[in-house]
């Protein structure tokens, strides 16, 4: 709160006279800023209220915070927190006051354990809570008398509230958000691979332009595969060398320089040198003379943090991350010389089910351009994943656990179909499967990775420029693990144990209200948001994606802290290893297209009980300046545990 009021307080356009106070006129600003709406003659009864020498010298930043709060605080007289206070811990304490303050114990015995259905938490552990909670800086707007030497033993109701609104308190569960480096060492098979599509790629696949930037932005947002589409460009005339450019083959993409992608990436090893293992996906167009260029770029460029794999360790099991940190490893084409018949050319962005359906083999490549160049021995040499074309499982699985698949969003659809769909999961437990969107999907848009993930696919890569929902997806998938982009595939998926079959639960949402919602993107400017909860489930079922959403009835001007608190909605979780939660919150706009303003992805898997907050992210998958404290309050019930 404090640090909200401080943002705008502290702006010079509010504060016209640089007196370090602001008026009552101001003080309609900044309630506009922070989406509460207030008739300008409510606001001027509840300005008069105040003391005089305040309202002649006007409010300064503590006594702005204050009445903020105070709005606030009776908005919430009746409901939710006051609600929520009272049915946990009763109205009345034992001298017949009405209850100002909860103890340890109390807040231990009734709320953590019994609401929350927290585990492993001593009255310790509580203690250490209401001694943090109670340094916090809240305005003093309720009736509750200063706690003083007993900051340790109670809380009262406003620091209540500050913890259901915590990060503390939030509905991904910590442990599972944590990073735990134990994980870290099986083999690559048995992890989801944060993965892009055509990273590069500004916007739209046509006409966009290409950027080294987008490298950069997609690594920082946790994506641990990359795909570079590698062309001849032209000669260097003053060397004579090839220069190996990356573009969107075919189009008016522009063009990038291949060695300016691989510099970037060095560059964020050199700040990030315990990184989890980055894949180049490399969609390989190039004939020798410009392959050989590759090589030695890489290995120049590289150095050290370029992994090339020996024949000893090409034998067996994947390495695991752990094994790889630091380092880049290259998914192309393996053997040297010629492409037979069984090899990928590339991961061509073409749509191939009907490939699929008519010839029971898929081929996702230009054959004539990869045979007539063949691979250079320098690139081949210093690949770890190969490419090969699809036959059937019993086939694939029976290839070196180096060789791999790569599936267009179409074909996953058509294989997840098939009665023998269980032998995919098979084959993912030891080798990577890469999945990319359709090549139809001129704009960018994405498909959702749901049924990839539940057959075990490694790699589902999405277009990093697109800010949609199956991105926000994938950004709540991979929030757990500490956000490295390596998560641990679930025991279903990882076992040959035929009978372990997906864990199905019943899961019920109520939201209950929102805190510093911001405009939509941030803006300072603008009218009072409309804000209204969008809760989808992402999940699967029999190879088919499924998805339920519910939506709430959207608050008129209110961002600062609308309540909704109303109806409880109820989700049948098919597979609650891999679904999703999606709670977006949308400002309603009756005249033009609603607007994103922020949202949450929350796995099943990681999911709390209890009441609990939701922080809320924006479409760069960031909580900085507007976005630094935007939260809902919501219940969570579940009713059957997943197993783990």
């Amino acid at each position: 709160m404090l640090l909200l009021c401080s943002n705008d307080f502290s702006n010079s356009t509010l504060i016209q006279d640089k007196s370090n106070t602001i008026d009552c006129k101001e003080l309609q600003k900044i309630l506009t800023r922070i989406n509460f709406y207030m008739k300008k003659s409510q606001l001027k009864d509840a300005y008069h209220k105040l003391d005089e020498s305040i309202r002649k010298k006007g409010l300064s930043f503590e006594q702005c915070c204050t009445f903020l709060h105070k709005l606030k605080h009776d908005t919430w007289q009746t409901k939710p927190v006051n609600q929520i206070w009272f049915d946990l811990f009763g109205r009345f304490m034992n001298n017949g006051t009405e209850r100002q303050k909860v103890s340890a114990e109390s807040f231990l015995r009734k709320f953590l354990l019994k609401q929350q259905k927290e585990k492993d938490v001593e009255l310790e552990d509580v203690r250490q809570i209401f001694a943090h909670l109670n340094q916090l800086e809240i305005a003093n707007v309720a009736s509750s008398k200063a706690l003083n030497s007993d900051s340790h033993m109670y809380i009262d109701k406003d620091h209540f509230e500050a913890y259901l609104m915590s990060a503390e308190n939030d509905v991904f569960d910590p442990k599972k958000e944590r990073f735990d480096q134990n994980c870290m060492t099986h083999s690559l098979s048995e992890y989801w691979i944060n993965s892009s599509h055509n990273t590069y790629l500004t916007g739209d696949q046509l006409a966009s332009q290409s950027s080294v930037e987008m490298y950069m932005y997609a690594l920082y947002r946790g994506c641990r595969c990359v795909e570079l589409d590698v062309w001849d460009g032209d000669v260097d005339t003053d060397l004579g060398l090839p220069i190996p450019i990356v573009y969107h083959g075919h189009t008016m993409t522009t063009k990038i320089p291949f060695s300016d992608i691989i510099d970037a990436v060095k560059v964020f090893l050199s700040f990030n040198p315990e990184s989890y293992p980055i894949i180049f996906s490399l969609e390989n167009h190039c004939s020798i003379p410009f392959q050989e260029v590759m090589a030695e770029q890489l290995l120049t460029i590289l150095g050290d943090h370029l992994y090339t794999p020996s024949e000893s360790t090409l034998k067996g099991a994947l390495p695991s991350p752990e094994s790889l940190r630091g380092m880049v490893v290259l998914k192309g084409r393996r053997p040297a010389g010629p492409i037979n018949e069984e090899d990928n050319p590339e991961d061509g962005e073409i749509d191939d089910e009907e490939s699929l359906l008519h010839t029971g083999e898929i081929s996702t490549g230009n054959v004539d351009t990869a045979v007539s160049h063949g691979v250079a021995p320098e690139l081949a040499t210093m690949t770890l994943f190969h490419g090969t074309n699809f036959k059937n499982w019993d086939t694939s699985i029976e290839k070196p656990t180096y060789h791999m698949h790569s599936f267009s969003e179409s074909t996953v659809r058509s294989l997840s179909k098939q009665t023998n769909s269980r032998q995919w999961i098979e084959y993912n437990r030891t080798h990577l499967t890469r999945t990319f969107p359709s090549g139809k999907r001129v704009d960018s848009s994405n498909y959702s990775p749901m049924v990839a993930w539940s057959n075990g696919c490694q790699m589902v890569a999405l277009n990093f420029q697109t800010p949609d929902s199956p991105l926000r997806i994938n950004d709540g998938r991979f929030r757990e693990n500490g956000g490295c982009g390596y998560i641990l595939k679930p025991c279903t998926l990882t076992t040959k144990d035929e009978f372990l079959k997906p864990v199905s639960s019943r899961l019920s949402i109520k939201v209950l209200n929102g805190s510093c919602l911001p405009k939509p993107k941030g803006q300072r400017r603008g009218e009072c948001i409309d804000p209204y909860v969008k809760l989808s489930l992402y999940d699967e079922k029999e190879g088919k994606e499924v998805c339920t959403s519910y939506t709430t009835n959207y608050v008129v001007d209110n961002g600062f802290s609308p309540i909704w608190n109303q109806d409880k909605y109820t989700f049948d979780v098919c597979n609650a290893a891999v679904a999703i939660l999606q709670l977006a919150v949308w400002d309603k706009d009756i005249h033009s297209k609603d607007n994103f303003i922020a949202s949450s992805s929350v796995p099943i898997s990681c999911m709390r009980q209890g009441f609990r907050s939701v922080r809320l992210f924006d479409s760069n998958n960031t909580r900085s300046g507007a976005f630094d404290f935007a939260s809902l309050l919501i219940e969570v019930k579940i009713k059957q545990q997943m197993l783990e």
